[in-house]
């Protein structure tokens, strides 16, 4: 044989598969080999060999060489047709015709015999293999169904069949695990079927995996389903659409827990060392990523965003996590971060916070360089951005104050109203934020327009004379946020979508900024009338020409003067017809909420982006801007009263008892001035009525005194009253009356 022969055999070796040993590999292909222990488990998971082939008869082989495989090589087409073995397909799955009825019916009889026999025998064989789990579970065992819209699962069955699984006996219990282990320790060459995939999705909504003892198992499979490709990860997260909301909140529960535990171990000999499985945590935070896309993508949401939330990451040092992120993106470096619905509004308010305080130490401190370099004497004032204003000039004060002091915004901002005698230690902020948020959203002012039907300010667009007074707005409401101040703001939800489009100032100032792809739901929450009409212009049936005879333009009354715009060049000559009717109402919606506002939104928008401009906000949702800025109105007075800490009091004592008596009765309206007037703002801050640190104190003036509070502490210091009618005309008295600071 030649060189050229035998280098083309060697090029032809190289297409077949590997031989291996029995001895190399531990068990076959096709064995369905029980490991004794999970330990026996995690080695031959960490010990597998991908893309190989084995035999349980390959030790009888002999030695294959260059001249034997050359020998030996026989074309298909010269066999006779009678040896010629057909192409292999796909394996055909068995049939099986247990009901859920009837699997029930063998639950029952079992659990009051104690013969377990046919339950076992079920159990034993659907979960020692993926063809069985299909056979099983399939609701046509050879049907493809390889389609997102159904993932072909007999649900009720499959339902039944986990919920009776922990009223097993332990030893069936223990099957059922070793056969998942079996399962997924075959070896697997090329793609995943979509039987395969169902055979995932089968699992994982398993119950055992609510117990540690069977994390390692939950590790592989997450892992497993981890690795799957883009377009399996696709299937799956459709498929996980179809489950109910109470099955998909117990697999989002149990994925959550799994992460929680791996972080923090009740003991730590219930789990193996972090070093040898450091790749628990991100395989199960990649699932849970397909269960947030399966929830982001049903209308409405199978369970709240907030349900995403893992309260441990609370107690992580999340500023290395996010330390991590800005220096390797979404790189294969994992940290939190690159999956922010995981981590609650605390915890991102923590992060804006502490990314706040480096930038204001830092701008801090070159002030402090800047004066002793010129030999200046330093001032203490200069660590803080001070704003004096008079309470009759209060608007055009505010603007004169942070248009003058534009590079000290990220500094501690402290107030001061002239003429009194209030020193701020935060109380004083807050009331400005109020005051000056109260007149700027006056109707009579013009800046903003109130929807009655909404309940909500929407940008007024005629009032482009002034931007710097709408950069003064969204220049409050960074400070709001970076200050942990709370506004009473009514925007409408997208605005805040708005808002993070794009999250990061781009670096092009040609680039259009708030100009976010919104729809007829963002319209709803904005003018429901007119949206409501646009829906119905959608669904029209009749000659939407000939009986609407609408145009691509829209008119508006701008100063009592109506003007006319195109949604399109030429719109007022494109009549809307049966075809183009979606075009025209997205353009419609994008006109109102977008175009016509344009100038006044990129003042807002740049306002706020001066002030927060970091890379934090990449992590929030529109929701979540939302509760920065404004808070929450979720009253919870009987949390507050968990909460609040006592100095002179105790919780038994007559007067505290007739407080909170008063306090939870009172209409949600007086709750609110009481809030407001301990401590400067009617809303709840991001976490709740614990980050409030609310205080009662004693004070021992007569009864006739009214309640006094110390907004800058959200403290409330109350004389000994002795009697429930007593405290709560004072009481009312007080919290009717709170504007203003002043010295007794």
């Amino acid at each position: 044989m030649n060189e050229d022969g035998l280098l083309e055999d060697d090029r032809s070796r190289e297409k077949l598969p590997p031989i291996y040993t029995s001895s190399s590999m531990g068990f076959g292909h096709g064995l369905k080999k029980v490991y004794p222990c999970l330990s026996g488990f995690t080695t031959g998971m960490n010990h597998r060999r991908p893309n190989t082939l084995c035999s349980r008869f390959s030790t009888e082989l002999p030695p294959l060489c260059v001249a034997v495989r050359q020998k030996h090589r026989v074309s298909l087409d010269t066999l006779p047709q009678e040896v010629k073995a057909p192409f292999p397909m796909d394996p055909v799955i068995p049939l099986r015709t247990k009901t859920p009825r009837q699997f029930q019916e063998d639950v029952d009889r079992a659990l009051v015999s104690g013969d377990w026999k046919q339950v076992r025998e079920f159990y034993l064989t659907t979960f020692e293999s993926f063809l069985e789990l299909n056979a099983a579970f399939k609701r046509e065992a050879n049907a493809p169904f390889n389609t997102i819209e159904d993932p072909g699962i007999n649900f009720k069955f499959l339902n039944t069949v986990f919920d009776a699984l922990p009223q097993t006996p332990p030893d069936i219990q223990k099957s059922v695990l070793k056969g998942i282990i079996n399962s997924l320790l075959r070896e697997w060459k090329g793609p995943r079927t979509k039987d395969d995939l169902r055979a995932y999705f089968i699992l994982v909504q398993n119950p055992q995996y609510s117990h540690t003892h069977a994390y390692v198992i939950y590790a592989h499979l997450l892992r497993q389903i981890a690795s799957l490709s883009e377009t399996d990860h696709h299937f799956l997260l459709h498929w996980f659409k179809k489950l109910s909301p109470r099955r998909f909140k117990q697999l989002l529960e149990r994925l959550l827990q799994f992460v929680s535990t791996r972080l923090f171990p009740a003991a730590p000999d219930d789990l193996p060392p972090i070093s040898k499985c450091s790749w628990w945590i991100p395989s199960a935070t990649r699932v849970l990523a397909l269960l947030n896309a399966a929830n982001s993508l049903s209308s409405p949401p199978i369970v709240s965003y907030t349900d995403f939330y893992n309260i441990a990451l609370d107690h992580i040092d999340i500023m290395a996590e996010y330390r991590t992120w800005q220096c390797n993106g979404n790189s294969s470096k994992f940290s939190f971060c690159q999956f922010p619905f995981i981590l609650s509004a605390a915890v991102k308010k923590a992060i804006i916070q502490r990314d706040s305080e480096q930038q204001m130490i830092s701008i801090a401190r070159q002030s402090l360089v800047d004066k002793v370099s010129r030999r200046q004497r330093v001032d203490m004032n200069l660590l803080f951005l001070n704003i004096r204003v008079r309470r009759t000039q209060l608007l055009q004060d505010s603007l004169d104050e942070l248009s003058r002091k534009r590079a000290e915004l990220k500094k501690k901002l402290r107030v001061t109203f002239v003429g009194e005698a209030g020193l701020d230690m935060g109380g004083l902020t807050k009331e400005w934020f109020l005051l000056l948020v109260r007149q700027i959203f006056h109707t009579d002012y013009g800046m903003f327009t109130y929807l009655k039907d909404s309940y909500c300010h929407w940008f007024s667009s005629w009032k482009s004379d002034n931007l710097s007074e709408f950069q003064l707005v969204g220049t409050l409401m960074g400070l709001a946020v970076y200050n942990s101040i709370a506004l009473d703001i009514h925007f409408p939800p997208c605005c805040y979508k708005k808002l993070l489009s794009p999250p990061v100032v781009p670096c092009d100032q040609n680039t259009p900024v708030g100009m976010a792809t919104l729809g007829l739901e963002d319209l709803q929450q904005v003018m429901p009338d007119l949206a409501h009409g646009l829906g119905e212009l959608l669904s029209y049936e009749g000659n939407v020409e000939e009986d609407l005879y609408l145009s691509f333009q829209i008119f508006q009354e701008e100063m009592g003067i109506v003007k006319a715009y195109n949604l399109k060049p030429g719109g007022d000559k494109i009549p809307v017809t049966k075809l183009n009717r979606k075009e025209y109402v997205q353009l419609y919606v994008d006109f109102l909420l977008n175009k016509s506002i344009y100038k006044q939104f990129a003042a807002f928008y740049y306002g706020f982006h001066g002030v927060c401009a970091s890379d934090a906000l990449m992590l929030l949702r529109p929701e979540e801007v939302e509760v920065l800025v404004c808070g929450s109105l979720d009253l919870d007075m009987a949390a507050l009263q968990k909460e609040v800490q006592y100095e002179g009091y105790t919780r038994t004592d007559t007067t505290i008892r007739c407080f909170w008596e008063v306090v939870l009765s009172f209409p949600v309206e007086l709750q609110r001035r009481l809030l407001h007037f301990a401590t400067g703002s009617d809303r709840v801050p991001v976490g709740g009525m614990a980050h409030l640190n609310f205080k009662i104190s004693k004070i021992d003036v007569s009864t006739d005194w009214l309640p006094i509070s110390h907004t800058c502490f959200n403290q409330i210091c109350l004389p000994p009253y002795r009697s429930r009618k007593e405290l709560k005309h004072k009481l009312t008295i007080a919290i009717s009356n709170a504007e203003g600071f002043g010295l007794e």
